[in-house]
């Protein structure tokens, strides 16, 4: 932290000799004009790496997500020199799957001249989110050191599901009452606390046996409530232009935020209580909301972003 705010510090030294020239010794304009495009990444990356350049470890710096949470893409564009429209976007689809082998129940046992069968279990899992933001900037100053405020508004959906497919049956034992418990994978359940996640099918390992009383089961298909979050906020910053259309800066915001999800459900495959046929059975799982009122680190789907950016003009 200490080297980030020292190369922060030699940023704005090396431009203060010159903090009221406009333009470039090339005539090129320091601050944005109407028509501008902009970018914007989290400046913690270029800073750590101009902080370490006095002890010879570094490593080249790389582009971050303003946004942590819903990693929209965030970019402006200018009206006019002292007004900008704001927008990030995230369309995301994720599909994964996974097979796994396990050994043949019900078969000869086997020898070194007769390996035993193997049946495949497989797991396949996808998610969607979708996020929109879009927002007014207003600018003031008339130096390289520039204030701003406005607001936003931002939405995101989301969706998950898993299905789960097994190469033994489920079965019966041979003496009455009697169950066999199935060679099968335990794949991990979803991530419902993931909001763009994409959460790991699991590592594979063998369901234990159940009795009479706690019957045999497996899980063979999941779906996660769709999640739904939307969100408004008022936010203030600065920027200082350290380099012709380019900046350090930061922002604050306060505002609202809503998020929901539906109920989801699970399938489960089973013996009955007798242990003498395999049923299935789906049940829901409950929904949620949760509303809050703050600044940013509160309100979820914008993100902590009250943090130093790096910003890019053209």
């Amino acid at each position: 932290m200490k080297k980030s705010v020292l190369a922060l510090a030699m940023a704005f030294g090396v431009t203060s000799a010159f903090a009221q020239d406009l333009t470039s010794k090339k005539g090129e304009p320091i601050l944005p004009e109407a028509g501008d495009w902009a970018v914007s990444a989290d400046a913690t990356p270029f800073l750590n790496y101009f902080g370490r350049l006095f002890n010879g470890a570094n490593n080249a710096p790389t582009f971050n997500f303003l946004n942590g949470k819903n990693n929209f893409i965030m970019g402006k564009y200018f009206k006019d020199e002292k007004t900008a429209f704001r927008v990030g976007l995230n369309i995301g689809y994720n599909n994964q799957s996974k097979s796994n082998n396990v050994i043949q129940d019900q078969q000869p046992a086997h020898t070194a001249d007769v390996p035993s069968v193997q049946v495949t279990d497989k797991a396949s899992f996808s998610s969607t989110g979708i996020g929109l933001t879009v927002g007014i900037e207003k600018r003031k100053g008339k130096t390289r050191l520039q204030g701003y405020y406005g607001a936003d508004f931002a939405f995101f959906i989301s969706s998950q599901n898993q299905t789960n497919t097994y190469g033994n049956a489920m079965q019966t034992g041979a003496a009455a009452g009697s169950s066999v418990s199935p060679t099968s994978t335990n794949w991990n359940p979803l991530d419902s606390s993931s909001v763009k996640g994409v959460p790991s099918i699991g590592n594979p390992s063998t369901i234990n046996p159940g009795a009479a009383a706690n019957p045999v089961y497996r899980v063979t298909s999941e779906k996660s409530g769709t999640t739904f979050q939307i969100g408004i906020r008022g936010f203030v910053g600065v920027e200082y232009f350290i380099l012709p259309k380019m900046s350090l800066g930061g922002e604050f915001g306060w505002g609202l935020g809503l998020s929901t999800t539906g109920s989801g459900s699970q399938t489960v495959q089973q013996m009955n209580v007798a242990n003498t046929s395999a049923i299935t059975l789906t049940t829901k799982t409950a929904g949620s909301s949760n509303f809050v009122l703050g600044t940013d680190n509160k309100n979820s789907i914008f993100g902590p972003v009250g943090s130093i950016r790096m910003n890019f003009y053209f």
